[in-house]
């Protein structure tokens, strides 16, 4: 039986993936900041037969993935899948953000996943067996004024995990990027742009449907996934229109509606 790891477990796409996990017996290593909803959550996973360790942990902090790391040799686990899916983002002009905000986003959603991406991978190469899915954003594929370190963060992680995804092929193990677009979760709210037209005019998925194709895309080894068909055609615009002119859109649609 294979170990899955999971951050951002405790609610959304990340708690919603860990069900399916569960559901086709994989054990699971469960991390979030909220003990509370990590340990309800396990509670509910434990219950459809499968082990569950959870670690409550803020990986914004600068030494939480090596602190991770040393919890699960310590478990005595092994990690056959990582799914680095935590992640936040926030509504607002960069001059006007706070560094904490800033530096917090840069963090988790680049450094963190980095970092675990190399505290796992060798391991997984040398077993030659393992799945890396690097969870990113269609908001990746352009530039994001109001929301522009987010942006940047998730390019970031598209670049990266395409590139490694390249360097282990034949090895054995996947890497997959996996691209959401808005999703009914409560990522929208603590960011501060669940006003915005993006939510309001163009709709979010349901976080169930996402994150099944999320899974369907990391068991198949997929390099890059995007979920839904109108995401996708979004992302493929961005390849081909004018850069200006794909700024000015993402303004746009990042504005509260009024």
């Amino acid at each position: 039986m294979s170990t899955a790891l999971i951050t951002g477990a405790s609610g959304g796409i990340g708690c919603k993936l860990a069900k399916l996990f569960a559901r086709d017996h994989h054990d699971l290593i469960l991390v979030a900041r909220s003990g509370d909803k990590l340990a309800e959550a396990a509670k509910e996973l434990q219950a459809l037969g499968v082990r569950v360790m959870t670690v409550v942990l803020d990986l914004t902090a600068p030494m939480a993935p090596r602190f991770l790391s040393d919890q699960v040799q310590s478990a005595g686990l092994q990690v056959d899948i990582l799914v680095n899916n935590a992640g936040f983002g926030a509504l607002g002009e960069f001059a006007q953000m706070s560094e904490e905000k800033i530096l917090g986003q840069i963090q988790l959603n680049v450094t963190a996943l980095t970092e675990l991406t190399r505290l796992f991978l060798p391991g997984m190469l040398a077993r030659r067996s393992g799945r890396i899915m690097n969870v990113a954003s269609t908001a990746g594929f352009q530039p994001g004024p109001l929301m522009a370190v987010y942006y940047a963060s998730k390019a970031y992680v598209i670049s990266f995990s395409e590139a490694v995804a390249n360097e282990v092929r034949n090895s054995g193990v996947t890497v997959t990027c996996f691209c959401p677009g808005p999703t009914l979760t409560g990522f929208a709210k603590r960011a501060g742009n669940d006003k915005t037209r993006v939510f309001q005019r163009f709709g979010a998925m349901p976080a169930e449907r996402v994150a099944l194709d999320a899974y369907r895309a990391v068991m198949e080894g997929r390099t890059l996934a995007i979920s839904g068909l109108q995401n996708w055609l979004v992302a493929e615009s961005t390849r081909l229109a004018p850069r200006k002119l794909v700024t000015a859109i993402s303004r746009w649609v990042s504005e509260p509606v009024q």
